[in-house]
């Protein structure tokens, strides 16, 4: 993958939506959503409300849907329900006082 886009799903994603879902035994996302694209193809999508992320499995997408959850917690839309790959990451950059180590 050479260029990654990460943007907010329209209404004209419905049938790519769609497409993902039924790769990934899911339902497509209700409301808001993220979704990456590579080519032109989208690869993941991330509800903004409730739901699981739903990916391509035939492509290596681990790491795009860390970075949709990485943007969505940026844009205050994504609370993920354990600590994942972009809570780990967020995480290395805290500052820590230098009197609260441990």
């Amino acid at each position: 993958m050479t260029n990654l886009t990460v943007r907010r799903a329209v209404s004209g994603d419905r049938s790519e939506l769609a497409r993902l879902a039924e790769l990934d035994s899911a339902t497509p996302p209700r409301g808001p959503a993220l979704v990456a694209e590579a080519d032109s193809r989208m690869l993941a999508a991330l509800p903004l409300g409730s739901g699981r992320p739903i990916a391509d499995p035939f492509e290596p997408t681990a790491e795009v849907v860390a970075l949709l959850e990485l943007r969505a917690a940026q844009l205050g839309a994504y609370e993920p329900e354990s600590r994942g790959w972009g809570e780990r990451i967020r995480s290395l950059f805290r500052v820590r006082p230098s009197h609260a180590r441990a």
